[in-house]
């Protein structure tokens, strides 16, 4: 009797890539890290779910031109290239919003009362790099990259 297991194939299209569950979790971490920072960016823009101004330290409000709000447009500038990124090219996409977050979690950690969410997004950050690390398996198999 032996324990070791294999792995179903993954090339080509079809349901022997879609029944591997880890191509399952490379394409909803794909989907989910494409999707939340290219809504989340456009949001920068409309302030709907939040006040994102008041979620940038001071600190670094003085050390930015303009105004916090103004701020807030470039880094929803790079939210949403990120999503695409990660949409067309995981396997790196994965690792720039892994390093994004990481410098939101630098952010968050330099604000009072905001450490729950910078434990939040360094579980997001071990997401991101998950899906980097699932994409060097599966980027390119099963589906289009």
């Amino acid at each position: 009797m032996s324990s070791a297991t294999t792995t179903p194939a993954t090339t080509g299209h079809g349901r022997g890539a879609l029944a591997d569950p880890g191509y399952q979790a490379f394409l909803i971490l794909r989907v989910g890290f494409t999707v939340a920072p290219i809504l989340f960016g456009l949001d920068k823009f409309a302030n709907l779910l939040v006040d994102w101004p008041g979620y940038l330290a001071p600190w670094i409000n003085d050390v930015v031109p303009g105004s916090a709000q103004q701020a807030m447009y470039a880094v929803g500038v790079i939210e949403i290239v990120a999503g695409l990124v990660v949409a067309v090219a995981p396997r790196f996409g994965g690792w720039l919003v892994a390093g994004w977050l990481a410098g939101i979690i630098v952010n968050l950690l330099t604000i009072p009362d905001y450490y729950d969410i910078a434990l939040r997004d360094f579980g997001l950050l071990l997401g991101a790099v998950a899906l980097a690390r699932l994409a060097q398996r599966y980027q390119g198999k099963g589906s289009s990259s």
